[in-house]
């Protein structure tokens, strides 16, 4: 899949050596555009600051900030129709699905499991 939206917790894991980062870091590598909402940016600071580390600001480099110009209430019910996420996992996948409306054209790339599991059902390559 040439276009993927990213989760912070995908960051996360790539920047904290989790079981996970080596096969996400290569999933996006792969990957010709990576697009995330700029809320991903606060929380990955927010995880370098509690961890006491400088902010690695090469993780969000290249990404193309999703900055919606209306309200995503079509897109949070359909997300929430899929199955049940909290705010900023659902903010995520809404943002993801107006970037992408036909979400069979992109992956979404998270560590989160539930989060994996709705974006799936919504039909986003896992």
């Amino acid at each position: 899949m040439n276009v993927a939206y990213v989760d912070a917790s995908a960051l996360v894991a790539v920047a904290f050596g989790e079981a996970s980062g080596s096969a996400i870091a290569g999933r996006l590598d792969g990957c010709s555009r990576l697009l995330a909402s700029n809320l991903l940016e606060a929380e990955l600071r927010s995880v370098f600051a509690r961890e006491r580390l400088d902010f690695a600001a090469s993780l969000v480099a290249g990404i193309e900030w999703i900055l919606p110009d209306r309200p995503l209430a079509p897109e949070m019910t359909a997300v929430l129709e899929s199955g049940d996420l909290r705010g900023a996992d659902l903010w995520h996948v809404a943002t993801a699905l107006y970037a992408t409306p036909e979400p069979g054209q992109a992956a979404f790339i998270t560590a989160d499991t539930r989060q994996q599991a709705v974006a799936a059902a919504l039909g986003f390559e896992i």
